[in-house]
């Protein structure tokens, strides 16, 4: 079996504590380099997407078990926008903590304003969609992607897409639900973020056998594809209990994407043990065992993109030694 992890901002930040499984996969395993790129950049290139467009909203409606029939769906994810004095900062949805009530709420207002304009699906209380007419030209950032930032040159320039923008903010400023946030001192759902606009992509010649992720770009593409795919494991050792022991199978591990966007570092290193504890210390013992054949670590978007390859023999390397996560980014 060769099993693929590919782990966006392991790099990101600086860590006291050492990780012995992942150091030791890093220090053995044969490197190769790209430009470096977001999570939704790679799993573009990685299921050879072309010149086609990383059509979200229809990948995550695919990911649900919904049916895009041919329309063009987008990305619509709630965000609280903060204008400063000079500049236009997202908050996105994974800072929000909303609940599915909130979001279902807020959903069935917008379709009622827009009637059949923009039609909204909340997949889950972060991650909303919209059908949308084709000929709206929307950004392709998601808004984790750009927290933090000033957004204004972000922003569609497209005046359709902002009288559509418009319009939401007014009918998400008087909704009861934000009156209610803000009563608690929570920031309002002010806005959606329209991207990653597109139809369903047909792919005909998928890399992997297997696509395992909690991220519903992901899981799409592996439909798309017709791979089998399923939602992330609480571990890699349950993971190994299901998988057979030959092909190659991919396990998107994006744990650390949000605490890293929104500067939490407390919450980001929390999540870095348990990728050690969960994730690399089986994996790294199922190699050891010959259960896994070879394991290939990618992070995107390091200072370069870059993947680590090992196999069982390159573990008796004992001259590269481990270093920590630091020294690679």
């Amino acid at each position: 079996m060769h099993c693929e992890l590919v782990i966006p901002g392991l790099f990101g930040a600086p860590s006291a504590a050492r990780l012995p499984a992942a150091e030791l996969l890093l220090a053995r395993g044969r490197c190769t380099s790209d430009a470096a790129r977001g999570l939704e950049e790679w799993l573009h290139d990685a299921f050879e997407l072309g010149d086609e467009p990383l059509a979200a909203g229809a990948l995550t409606l695919l990911a649900a078990g919904g049916g895009p029939a041919g329309d063009s769906w987008s990305r619509a994810d709630p965000v609280h926008l903060r204008l400063m004095r000079d500049r236009l900062l997202v908050v996105p949805a994974a800072a929000l903590r909303i609940t599915s009530d909130e979001a279902q709420a807020l959903c069935d207002a917008l379709n009622r304003h827009f009637a059949e304009r923009l039609v909204l699906q909340a997949i889950d209380a972060e991650r909303w969609v919209a059908r949308t007419p084709p000929e709206l030209v929307l950004g392709a950032e998601p808004p984790l992607a750009l927290a933090g930032r000033d957004v204004a040159l972000a922003m569609p320039a497209n005046t359709a897409v902002h009288q559509l923008l418009n319009e939401a903010q007014m009918v998400l400023h008087s909704h009861p639900v934000n009156e209610a946030r803000e009563a608690r001192g929570e920031p309002a759902i002010n806005s959606v973020w329209l991207w990653g606009a597109g139809r369903a992509p047909s792919i005909s010649a998928p890399r992997w056998h297997s696509v395992s992720a909690a991220e519903p770009l992901a899981l799409g593409l592996a439909r798309a594809a017709g791979v089998r795919h399923r939602p992330l494991p609480a571990s890699g050792s349950a993971w190994l209990a299901r998988m057979p022991e030959e092909g190659r199978h991919l396990v998107v591990l994006d744990a650390l994407r949000a605490p890293l966007a929104l500067s939490e570092a407390a919450d980001y290193h929390e999540a870095l043990a348990r990728l050690e504890r969960d994730w690399f210390a089986p994996v790294l013992a199922a190699l050891r065992d010959g259960r896994v054949g070879m394991v290939t670590i990618h992070v995107p978007d390091g200072g370069e993109c870059a993947a680590y390859e090992t196999i069982r023999t390159d573990l008796r390397r004992f001259w590269r030694r481990p270093k920590a996560l630091e020294h690679y980014a």
